[in-house]
């Protein structure tokens, strides 16, 4: 069974937790998405970012789901999209919850495999808006959410 980092901001994180629902892109992310199928399980990451007072939010694991249906393409705005852009996201999964919770990032950044080179390992996250992770990393994640 496959397990994927989904990596997406705090704003689109509250659009996952109300709607059970995960979408990327149309043109750069749709092939990653429609490998993914029922009974997966998809682990929710939270990009650093800085909040209104230009402090720093640290990358962090909120959650775990497993995919409940096959991709599917939906045009509805839902998600936040980035400034100056349009795009809704329309190639989307349904999520059953699992577990949630709040893991600092950075310390689980040693204890994952998947993260070859540990002093530069936002390169492995970097303009994706998901990837696959090991088995092994997934329950490093899940034992520790």
């Amino acid at each position: 069974m496959p397990y994927w980092l989904c990596i997406t901001n705090r704003e689109n994180w509250g659009i996952i937790k109300k709607n059970n629902l995960w979408g990327v892109p149309e043109k750069r992310h749709k092939n990653t998405l429609l490998k993914v199928k029922p009974g997966d399980k998809v682990v929710i990451y939270l990009k650093q970012e800085k909040d209104q007072k230009g402090n720093v939010l640290e990358p962090k694991i909120v959650a775990i789901y497993e995919v409940v249906a096959e991709p599917f393409k939906d045009s509805k705005k839902i998600f936040k999209a980035p400034k100056g852009s349009n795009e809704v996201y329309p190639w989307r999964i349904k999520l059953k919850p699992i577990k949630f919770g709040e893991i600092e990032f950075k310390s689980l950044i040693p204890k994952l495999n998947f993260i070859k080179n540990k002093k530069k390992w936002s390169t492995h996250l970097f303009g994706k808006a998901m990837r696959e992770i090991p088995e092994e990393d997934y329950k490093v994640i899940e034992k520790l959410l």
